[in-house]
């Protein structure tokens, strides 16, 4: 064997090992992973967010109810929501959410049918310049499906 076939099957050897296995999935972030503390500084991410930010990750909830029936986000919640959270003014709004802006504009699910969504994660305050909805977590570029 010489150095160059070595060195390339170092080289190959190392791509494999960075490379993602066809099909492996996404890492689950939880609700319960989202932040490291709340209080009266502020809202503090995880180290796992900080982690993933930019990276694709999947997210189990529920679809908090839609503005429209056809749209391109939503809002993802820990627990189902009965209430619209943009129409009740008096509405508790919770912390544990994340905003999900989907790749296109599809028809929105039942708030209270439990979704697998994938996407990228964003990390930090951001207004949307189109609805001036300000989130502090996103997943973008998503979709999502039934589980």
């Amino acid at each position: 064997m010489t150095g160059g076939t070595t060195r390339r099957g170092v080289l190959a050897l190392g791509a494999g090992l960075l490379a993602r296995p066809a099909g492996a999935a996404e890492p689950e972030l939880g609700f319960e992973a989202l932040y490291a503390s709340i209080g009266v500084r502020g809202i503090v991410l995880s180290d796992r967010v900080k982690a993933l930010a930019g990276k694709p990750v999947q997210m189990r909830g529920y679809m908090a109810p839609p503005l429209r029936a056809e749209s391109r986000f939503f809002v993802l919640t820990r627990e189902p929501l009965t209430l619209c959270p943009f129409c009740q003014s008096d509405a508790e709004w919770p912390i544990d959410i994340v905003v999900i802006y989907l790749r296109r504009a599809v028809p929105l699910s039942d708030g209270g049918t439990r979704l697998m969504v994938q996407g990228r994660l964003e990390a930090g305050s951001w207004t949307d310049p189109e609805s001036g909805f300000v989130s502090l977590l996103r997943l973008v570029d998503a979709d999502y499906r039934v589980g």
